[in-house]
């Protein structure tokens, strides 16, 4: 395996050393600046293909935030955390005692709010550090000592696990289905811990009480195991579905509150465009705080994400504005009677949390594009 070890290097060798110390004690490939040697390019891009090479990053943060890159406005060892951050497992270490610049303090401020969840450690010397990053990096391949990372398979996973469409019932009230699943694929839940009562009851409060929530708080609620899935279902349609590879499946009312439903059924021509996204962000916040409850060392590092709008053949798509424009009138559909694909995106799991709005809105824009596509 490739370690990428950044961080300021003038003034921090003894510090870099160590951590290169732990990754070869190892028996690991060290990735560092210092071993580049002579390059045709800049020593940024250097550090950036090195970067990119590299299968995990030793992140090592120390008193100074270093020399400010005139083309990135960062420092170097910023720029490689910006780099990484959405596509490397990074492992940060922040060296405690010390008094740190301002750019700095806020970087490690950063640094530490984007890796929850994932190891880090404080040290004061070069052994502790070494001691630190051995036992973290071993921890890491310990956790992740299951097969590489398939993201086709990871995506047909996410599909194949969402409810068979009711499409054809147009009497229906129209819900999101939303599939989350991490990868590498593989247990996270024993089958005992998939039938506690805790789980149970974490996941209906989450729900119930959340921001945002998923479930109705005046309606019941049922519970069942079906095969290696727990479900939490309301009357109404809104379910939670957990499985034992912590595959989690939503499925969320589009119905719109207030007057326009009546008995049920939505007096709306349309799905509304920010109900839709109001509901994945929802579903996506929902699914980040689920995979932490269940899998806190970081097993799954990839999620992919599919969607799909059931039970609302007979609907077009407005956005509110359009719809309050003219409420009583509109295209009514009547379908093909074929069932749409699901629309689907990977990313690395912390995007979950960090990127929630982007998320959504790449599950929505293509949702909204099959309903004008008609």
């Amino acid at each position: 395996m490739k370690v990428f070890v950044s961080s300021l290097i003038r003034g921090f060798e003894p510090f870099r050393e160590a951590a290169r110390s732990a990754v070869t004690t190892l028996r690991h490939e060290p990735v560092m600046a210092e071993d580049f040697g002579a390059q045709p390019s800049s020593p940024q891009i250097a550090c950036m293909q090195g970067l990119r090479s590299a299968d995990l990053v030793v992140l090592v943060l120390g008193e100074q935030y270093g020399y400010v890159q005139g083309t990135s406005g960062v420092s170097p060892t910023h720029e490689e955390f910006l780099e990484a951050r959405d596509t490397k497992p990074i492992l940060a270490f922040v060296q405690e005692g010390v008094t740190r610049d301002t750019q700095q303090a806020k970087f490690v401020s950063d640094v530490q709010g984007w890796q929850q969840g994932y190891f880090r450690g404080g040290f004061k010397t070069p052994e502790e550090l070494k001691d630190l990053v051995t036992r973290a990096i071993h921890d890491y391949q310990l956790a992740h000592a299951t097969a590489p990372l398939d993201v086709n398979m990871l995506t047909q996973s996410a599909i194949s696990v969402l409810p068979r469409s009711r499409n054809g019932h147009s009497t229906q009230s129209p819900m999101l289905d939303l599939a989350i699943v991490g990868g590498p694929l593989q247990r996270i839940l024993r089958p005992a811990a998939l039938e506690h009562p805790k789980l149970l009851t974490d996941l209906h409060q989450r729900a119930l009480f959340g921001d945002p929530r998923l479930f109705d708080s005046s309606k019941g609620m049922n519970s069942d195991i079906e095969g290696a899935a727990l479900y939490l279902e309301q009357d109404g349609g809104a379910r939670i579905q957990l499985n034992e590879q912590g595959a989690l499946v939503l499925r969320l009312s589009l119905e719109r509150p207030g007057p326009h439903n009546h008995g049920g059924f939505s007096a709306s021509f349309a799905l509304i465009e920010e109900i839709v996204l109001r509901q994945l962000t929802a579903g996506i916040t929902y699914a980040d705080w689920a995979l932490e409850l269940i899998d806190p060392t970081q097993k799954l590092t990839h999620v992919s994400l599919a969607a799909r709008i059931d039970a609302s053949e007979h609907l077009g798509w407005r956005t509110q504005a359009e719809d309050d424009a003219s409420p009583n009138s509109g295209t009514m559909g009547f379908g093909n009677g074929e069932e749409r694909s699901p629309v689907t995106v990977d990313r690395p799991r912390a995007a979950l949390r960090f990127d929630t709005a982007s998320l959504a809105e790449d599950l929505m824009v293509p949702l909204r594009r099959q309903r004008k596509s008609r």
